[in-house]
């Protein structure tokens, strides 16, 4: 008969290595131990483990069904999790972001982890394209994307906005695109849309296209994108999460321009899902503090990007 107790003593087993240690830690007595370990092998009809006296090892089998058990409590836990809809600070939060993003959102979910520890956070750092594929495969419950692809089976909702922001290195003085475009540019993966944005509101007719531009360099990692500005490299443009999460944010300089264009965040989900109330309460405390913090207010401006 299938009886998890019996693959619970088998794991502690396992990771104890001694038929005493487990029966200590599970208090149980050794003969106990010994039953359970024995019902578990004649309910899978075999051996699992290599006796040596006091010592044992795992056969194949016992190797197998170590991993299995080990899944099979896990898929439990986070099933009695799932269940949790209501609460606000517990069960499983499984998010994907950019990086752009989850270097400022993924600390501040740790720091609610921190502090109600029935919460566990799952996060991935992932292109917009991969968000949405892990959000309809659902290995994640939400994404947080940079643009709005469209899918039949997902939905979308504006979570706030943040400003781009222009960065050259700190001795910098200009401020023309001529000027800009000696500097040259610093790629990473969504740069060059960021940049069209900033630039052909700033610059007008003069902006053509960044194909015009020389690009000085290019990493598929924007958390180190900064590094190279502050190199004296070249220029590029980052949400302001980048900016202010970066190590190197004191070496850079940010290029004040006359007209702000802000990126708005999205929240994609599986349509006709209904989130666990948990989600609403971070997204809205996070985006709350975003919004203090950028604009002094819980208004944004009035200007979509």
């Amino acid at each position: 008969m299938f009886n998890t107790h019996y693959f619970r003593t088998f794991i502690t087993l396992v990771e104890t290595g001694s038929f005493t240690l487990t029966a200590q830690r599970l208090e149980m007595t050794q003969p106990g131990v010994s039953q359970h370990i024995r019902k578990l092998e004649e309910y899978l009809d075999k051996p699992l483990l290599n006796r040596h006296g006091r010592r044992f090892t795992l056969t194949e089998s016992g190797r197998r069904t170590y991993d299995y058990a080990l899944k099979l409590f896990a898929e439990h836990k986070y099933f009695r999790h799932s269940l949790d809809d209501e609460s606000l600070d517990s069960g499983d939060c499984r998010i994907a972001s950019p990086g752009s993003v989850g270097l400022m959102f993924y600390p501040f979910l740790l720091g609610y982890q921190q502090a109600h520890p029935s919460l566990t956070v799952s996060y991935d750092f992932a292109f917009n394209r991969d968000i949405l594929q892990g959000v309809v495969e659902g290995h994640y419950d939400l994404g947080i994307t940079t643009e709005v692809i469209k899918h039949p089976g997902l939905t979308y909702t504006p979570w706030y906005q943040e400003p781009l922001c222009l960065l050259a290195p700190a001795d910098f003085t200009g401020s023309a695109l001529s000027e800009l475009a000696a500097l040259g540019f610093i790629d990473y993966s969504g740069a060059s849309d960021y940049a069209t944005q900033l630039l052909s509101a700033n610059f007008g007719d003069e902006f053509r296209s960044m194909s015009r531009l020389p690009k000085q360099g290019f990493t598929n990692e924007v958390s180190m994108v900064l590094d190279a500005v502050a190199r004296g490299l070249g220029f590029t443009v980052v949400s302001r999460l980048v900016l202010e999460t970066s190590p190197w944010q004191r070496q850079v300089k940010e290029v004040m321009l006359t007209n702000p264009v802000y990126e708005t965040l999205q929240v994609v989900a599986l349509a006709d899902t209904e989130l666990p109330k948990r989600y609403t309460q971070l997204l809205d405390d996070f985006s709350q503090q975003r919004r203090n913090t950028l604009y002094a207010t819980s208004e944004e401006p009035g200007c979509d990007s």
